[in-house]
């Protein structure tokens, strides 16, 4: 037997107290007139026998009675294997919020389960014991350890979150506040249900000095069919199009599900798109037209019908479309060429500009959806870098080298960007005899491909080397083999490369509308850096725009579903970043406000990490408990939960047996006085 406060065994010194009063009371007699004591000796010496047992007897009662008492202040306790912490206590508790924990158990939600067992642990613990409660949000005020009272209040106020964390980074987060004060004593509980994708605690990451508590919560159903992901097929979502969508949705349960409804909502209306029959543990890819008839940013959510677990059950979107393409013709004479600005500027969908080589604004370039490269003999070397940092944050050029033009001059732009080199100027006529359309430039932009297709005749070209480490993508292609028109990616945007100039008396591209109008167009609107269709709230809290005007005085404000908020705003280059500091709660479309205009819009969809409710088996979690430093606790019982925590925490109590013993002595010694008569 050991004691939590040996120093009240001090105490032990009162019991001379009722020693010095039995020694020292001494009864005074009175003399009693008797006729006859002859018989009387015999009965005195028996009666005083009877009264010195009495009276130790008694004197017995209450030393037993004290000590007692003594003991049960000293908080006596049969030790246990693990070694008991004596003193204050730091401890703290990890309530998982996450959408999972909103599955039902036998009688509760579970997260409703872990915040009573969370409240039935602080109250096992003393007054003068410090907590710290930690949720999934990571608030500020949860990285501290408070008194009782006012844990039982913050567990009070737990409520659902979209935030997901691995439980390696929730028990180190433990680790730290529990440093925070001067307590050798530190005690940490992990209240979950221990999803796998998320249960990733190793043996070798837990701080042997803090012990770790896992408190398992048990739904009744694993059941759950989710919106894993959607994306458009295609890198740019088109205007007046059927757009490809496709919907991947995910069968997270253990049955096979042959009734889940699709339904697609655009533009305020809501539209079935079929039921889907999925395997057990499997998903099916769908999909979705999408014909989108408003050009700017748009938005539509896909939608499935399921419960309990609803939080996967709507996936949002948002795309942008554009209604003119800027396009920006840099020629060296300033002088465009005529069929050039004939195609520009002949349909609507084009918005052109025409500078010469000496005239350009670079702040603006950016600005632009495609530049046009024409007549340029030679390439200036701050203008191949401005070309490049245009490229590669994400604009297209396309370059017509002239039949005039400097090679070296043009090859030293070109290592810049990534491409190969050209050969030297070789007039044999070519005729164009293949076409990609598989590659997105040219993919549906015919819808019977005949011979009466009239594809591009040369006169003369410029050959393109090709090197094996530079990424050509043969767009348009020679009878024998060569590459007319090659695509590079590079950064976030696209160089195209002509071998032959546009001159019309060098080449007929210009001339043959069904290929060179929607190949610019196409150029235009496409991007290495594909918009995200839509971002994970917890996971993406970075997000990118065009710079569309901001200043000091006015600046960008993101406006949804959570409330309006200003996100931090760095420039770079032609985009501002603007970072979101978990203030997006709430699935939903967030539009982006620059003073009380809408100027783009993002969407955001929870993190489907929680979808998938597959938990650590009582094994598995059996297998972790088995090491040193961890333990396993049994939530399903509250009383079974307090006595375990007692029992680990302080070993098995005996105070209350010694309150008991102090009780009974004290009535013993009344019963000896009350009926015990001498």
């Amino acid at each position: 037997m050991q004691f939590l406060y040996p120093s009240f065994l001090w105490a032990l010194a009162a019991l001379a107290i009722p020693i010095i009063i039995h020694l020292f009371y001494f009864r005074r007699f009175k003399k009693v007139a008797f006729s006859n004591v002859k018989f009387l000796k015999e009965v005195k010496e028996e009666t005083s026998m009877r009264s010195r047992l009495r009276n130790l007897l008694v004197l017995l009662a209450r030393c037993l009675a004290l000590a007692a008492l003594v003991f049960a202040f000293a908080q006596p306790f049969l030790p246990t294997a693990q070694e008991i912490m004596t003193g204050q206590k730091a401890v703290s508790l990890y309530i998982d919020n996450s959408f999972s924990m909103g599955a039902e158990s036998d009688s509760a939600p579970l997260l409703q389960i872990a915040k009573d067992r969370a409240q039935d642990i602080v109250k096992a613990y003393g007054v003068e014991d410090r907590f710290q409660v930690l949720d999934n949000d990571f608030n500020g005020r949860n990285q501290r350890l408070v008194g009782q009272e006012e844990a039982l209040e913050l567990i009070d106020a737990v409520r659902s979150s979209p935030a997901t964390r691995r439980l390696s980074v929730v028990e180190g987060r433990q680790r730290s506040a529990l440093r925070t004060e001067n307590i050798d004593n530190r005690i940490a509980y992990l209240i979950s249900d221990f999803q796998r994708n998320s249960a990733d605690l190793e043996i070798n990451d837990v701080d042997t000095s803090v012990r770790v508590n896992l408190v398992p919560l048990t739904a009744v159903r694993e059941r759950n069919v989710g919106i894993d992901s959607v994306w458009f097929a295609a890198p740019v979502a088109q205007l007046n199009q059927n757009n490809l969508l496709l919907v991947r949705v995910r069968n997270y349960g253990s049955e096979d599900l042959d009734n889940v409804r699709l339904s697609l909502t655009y533009d305020g209306q809501n539209k079935p798109e079929g039921t889907l029959a999925i395997p057990a543990q499997e998903f099916v890819v769908d999909s979705v037209y999408l014909n989108i008839t408003t050009p700017g940013v748009g938005q539509a959510e896909l939608r499935i019908t399921d419960f309990p677990v609803q939080f996967d059950d709507v996936y949002y979107i948002t795309f942008r479309t554009a209604d003119r393409v800027k396009a920006l013709n840099i020629d060296d004479n300033a002088t465009p060429n005529r069929n050039l600005r004939a195609a520009l500027g002949g349909l609507s969908v084009f918005d052109p500009t025409y500078v010469g080589s000496r005239n350009i604004d670079y702040g603006s370039l950016g600005d632009y959806n495609l530049v046009i490269l024409t007549g340029q003999n030679s390439v200036a070397s701050g203008l191949a870098e401005q070309l490049r940092q245009y490229v590669e944050n994400g604009g297209n050029l396309l370059i017509f080298p002239p039949a005039a033009a400097d090679v070296s001059s043009y090859n030293a732009f070109l290592r810049r960007l990534g491409a190969d080199e050209l050969g030297a100027y070789d007039e044999t006529p070519r005729e164009v005899s293949q076409l990609n359309s598989q590659e997105f430039i040219f993919r549906d932009v015919f819808r019977n491909r005949d011979a009466s297709l009239r594809l591009p005749e040369t006169q003369g070209n410029f050959p393109l080397g090709r090197v094996g480490s530079r990424r050509q993508e043969v767009l348009l292609g020679y009878r024998d083999g060569s590459t007319a028109l090659a695509k590079y990616p590079l950064g976030e945007g696209n160089l195209y490369l002509s071998s032959a100039p546009l001159a019309s008396e060098v080449n007929t591209l210009a001339l043959n509308a069904e290929v060179f109008i929607p190949m610019l167009y196409k150029m235009g609107i496409s991007s290495g850096r594909r918009r995200p269709s839509s971002y994970t709230i917890g996971q993406d809290e970075v997000i990118q725009t065009n710079k569309l005007g901001a200043t000091a005085e006015l600046v960008f404000k993101l406006r949804g579903p959570g409330g309006e908020f200003i996100p931090e705003q760095r420039t770079v280059d032609n985009r501002v970043l603007l970072g979101l500091g978990g203030q997006v709660p709430t699935a939903g479309v967030y539009e982006l406000v620059l003073g009380e205009t809408v100027v783009d819009a993002f969407a955001f969809n929870y993190d489907r990490r929680e979808s998938d409710l597959s938990y650590l088996s009582p094994e598995d979690l059996a297998n972790l408990a088995a090491n040193p430093g961890i333990d396993l606790l049994d939530a399903a019982n509250q009383a079974s939960l307090i006595g375990d925590i007692q029992e680990r925490n302080e070993g098995t109590p005996l105070w209350r047996y010694f309150i008991w013993a102090a009780l009974l002595f004290l009535l013993a010694e009344v019963l000896l006085l009350r009926f015990w008569k001498v």
